[in-house]
């Protein structure tokens, strides 16, 4: 059900980001901590709405659908902010590409494997590329005009955020490649009637 704490939380993550282009626009330092904030929780609530979903059994195919469709948004919003309002160097422009394409591909691996009734599974590098996508967004949110509000403007947060930045976009290239083959593999076996329970 929509109302089920996992879909709940879901959910969140897709209201927060008309607040979060909202304070990503205003790019004073208050705005900037509270953008990283913002994010920074909402990112975490895809750790736990999975894990909400499986010990309370609420796993749907609704969370199913609404779980990357979150994600992809949260980030989509994030990046074409930052790029938008100048926040990351011409290098940083790269790797947000990567990723922004990587997220694409994905999508329509997905779409096309589920009309086969196939489930694109989510691996281990794949969730390390997520925890580095989203650590190097909100510290690129957060900038170096929040580590100078808080007294810190010793730590040059904007060139830390865009080396996560990179390790996420090499990471994204890897996994891309990895369910590109995934997908390439399906579609050039049997038909997909022809496919038994333990190939899939």
């Amino acid at each position: 059900m929509l109302t089920d704490l996992p879909n709940l939380l879901t959910l969140s993550r897709i209201v927060a980001i008309p607040l979060l282009v909202v304070l990503v626009a205003l790019h004073d330092p208050p705005a900037d901590l509270a953008a990283c904030v913002l994010f920074s929780t909402a990112a975490i609530t895809d750790y736990f709405d999975g894990r909400l979903a499986r010990s309370r059994r609420q796993q749907s195919d609704l969370g199913r659908m609404l779980d990357p469709i979150a994600d992809k948004l949260l980030v989509g919003a994030a990046l074409m902010m930052l790029v938008g309002r100048g926040r990351l160097s011409a290098w940083g422009l790269y790797p947000a590409i990567v990723i922004m394409l990587r997220e694409i591909l994905v999508s329509g691996l997905r779409e096309y494997l589920a009309a086969l009734r196939v489930l694109l599974p989510v691996t281990a590098l794949a969730k390390w590329k997520t925890g580095f996508q989203m650590g190097a967004l909100g510290t690129l949110l957060a900038g170096d005009s929040a580590a100078g509000w808080l007294h810190l403007s010793f730590l040059p947060v904007s060139a830390i955020g865009e080396a996560m930045l990179w390790v996420a976009a090499a990471l994204t290239l890897w996994t891309g490649w990895d369910y590109l083959m995934a997908g390439v593999r399906h579609a050039s076996g049997p038909p997909a009637a022809a496919l038994t329970k333990r190939q899939l």
